[in-house]
């Protein structure tokens, strides 16, 4: 079940205003990779050795993964820390897991721990600081899990600090509307994994075939499925503003057949500026 086209590794730019961001975090860059789904079918150890590369090569200030490691076992991370042991960073690695992190009974518990074995932060719903105690980085449980609880978090931060949030699924950026969120950072979506010209990811399309005449056509199956996997297709990738708060999507590394296409394996380069 090898995807027929992947694409090339690319790398996306981003300037993201922060207020109050603090005078000595102007102009810190934060890397981010997500989606590894590192099972021998859907990321070749080639192409996330480049990212790794890649990333080392930016020497940015701190480096985000953003979850799903594995797809469906558990077993696959120790090599995947292994590798992901070699990231460099001024202010290390901070990581937060995804929905296929939990499916089954202890992934969660073996995913965190190695992780951790590793040298990287690995996160669930905990607060950390790397960059400072005026600049928090709060990584989120998954947001399919039960342990989804942001309020608690939250409250016991000041509305006053600008702070990073790390959380799997962009569609929780929708439930983190009550609270300050500077910058969410997420994945989950692929990018759609195929984005038609002037049209965008084929999921999006689809879920709005759904609600219309158009609903009785014989879509694949794997695509009537995409409303179930993510709600805001709109926010499929890039940096978008949900409220008065904004998250950026990344596209992945870690690919499902049919493939990608114009929608490549992405590392994302933020740099934070003062609003």
């Amino acid at each position: 079940m090898r995807p027929l086209w992947i694409g090339p590794l690319t790398l996306e730019t981003v300037t993201v205003p922060i207020r109050h961001l603090p005078a000595r975090l102007e102009g810190c860059r934060v890397a981010q990779l997500s989606d590894f789904h590192y099972d021998g079918l859907r990321l070749p150890t080639p192409l996330l050795e480049a990212a790794i590369a890649l990333v080392n090569q930016l020497e940015v200030d701190l480096v985000a993964l953003t979850g799903d490691y594995v797809t469906h076992d558990a077993a696959p991370i120790f090599g995947l820390a292994a590798q992901l042991s070699h990231i460099r960073s001024r202010y290390g690695t901070v990581a937060v897991l995804g929905n296929h992190d939990n499916i089954r009974l202890g992934s969660r518990h073996t995913i965190l721990g190695e992780l951790n074995r590793a040298g990287i932060q690995a996160l669930w719903n905990q607060v950390t600081y790397p960059l400072g105690e005026d600049f928090p980085i709060v990584g989120l449980a998954d947001f399919w899990s039960r342990d989804f609880a942001p309020r608690s978090i939250f409250q016991a931060l000041s509305s006053t600090v600008p702070r990073l949030v790390l959380s799997h699924n962009p569609d929780s950026a929708a439930a983190l509307t009550p609270w300050r969120v500077d910058l969410q950072l997420s994945g989950h979506t692929h990018g759609g994994q195929i984005r038609l010209p002037g049209v965008g990811p084929l999921p999006a399309l689809t879920q709005s075939l759904r609600h219309s005449v158009w609903s009785k056509l014989p879509l694949p199956s794997r695509y009537r499925r995409c409303a179930k996997i993510v709600h805001h297709w709109e926010w499929a990738a890039g940096l978008h503003a949900v409220g008065s708060n904004r998250v950026y999507v990344n596209r992945g590394l870690g690919t499902y057949a049919p493939g990608r296409f114009r929608c490549p394996p992405e590392v994302t380069l933020l740099t934070l500026v003062q609003a």
